[in-house]
């Protein structure tokens, strides 16, 4: 499975020219040619809660789900088409959308982990839903940037069955090495492959980071972006990844009676 990261320089409240650009983009990387194209977080309107208008969200994701699935179908791609802002039942939600190849929207994920620093769980509804699917009969799961710093969701995916972790992000910049670090440490603690794809750019004062990374299940970089537009590009061997997996058995060695206080809740203080 080759995977092509489109870190794209989001638009801030401009839906229109940001789809122009995700289509300009997705064609570029199709040059590559890759099973799978990958977009950054709400890449619609930009990671702006409560500064974006609810207006600009995307009723039920109709377009965003008309518009790539036309393009997944046109060229035969898987896409997972990062996450936008959708409204759905009056709600406004951070929602990712997965293509196959014939254009059939076979996944959909609600963000579960909303940011409280920037008001997002404010601004938007959390999903209630962890989500595999699988891409050319390989299991995939998705979590979206901030869902990275919980370790349990990416091992929840892990024990379905999920071989690689998809991880569309708007991450900014004073924080991408922790970005980096995590995005190793789920890779190898799940000895998953992890692609992450940032969005770069600046909105409402914030900058975003980029450095979109592809790594393998021991944390090794299989491709890597700086901090503009770019699109990176790497090639998964699954056969490795089992050659890991009989190395290091960690999910035969885990000692699941002994992580009951996992699961409890802490009152915010």
């Amino acid at each position: 499975m080759k995977i092509s990261c489109i870190q794209m320089n989001v638009r801030a409240g401009n839906p229109e020219e940001n789809y122009s650009r995700a289509e300009q983009l997705i064609r570029k990387a199709l040059t590559q040619r890759p099973d799978v194209i990958l977009l950054p977080e709400l890449w619609n309107t930009g990671f702006a809660p409560g500064k974006i208008d609810p207006a600009l969200a995307d009723d039920d994701g109709t377009h965003t789900k008309d518009f790539c699935a036309g393009l997944a179908k046109q060229f035969g791609i898987n896409l997972i088409a990062g996450s936008v802002l959708t409204r759905k039942s009056g709600m406004l939600y951070n929602t990712a959308y997965v293509f196959d190849r014939t254009g059939d929207c076979i996944a959909e994920y609600d963000k579960t982990h909303l940011f409280s620093p920037s008001g997002e769980g404010e601004a938007y509804a959390a999903g209630e839903q962890i989500v595999t699917f699988m891409l050319d009969g390989v299991d995939c799961g998705i979590m979206i940037c901030y869902d990275l710093r919980f370790a349990e969701l990416a091992r929840a995916m892990a024990l379905s069955g999920a071989k690689v972790l998809f991880i569309p992000a708007e991450w900014p910049r004073r924080r991408t090495e922790q970005m980096r670090t995590l995005l190793r440490a789920r890779a190898i603690e799940n000895q998953q492959f992890a692609a992450l794809c940032n969005g770069c750019g600046t909105a409402f004062g914030t900058q975003f980071g980029g450095s979109s990374a592809i790594v393998d299940p021991l944390g090794n970089l299989l491709a890597k972006a700086g901090r503009r537009e770019r699109i990176i590009t790497a090639e998964l061997n699954f056969e490795a990844q089992e050659r890991i997996r009989r190395e290091l058995p960690i999910f035969l060695d885990r000692r699941p009676e002994l992580y009951g206080a996992i699961s409890q809740t802490v009152d915010r203080q």
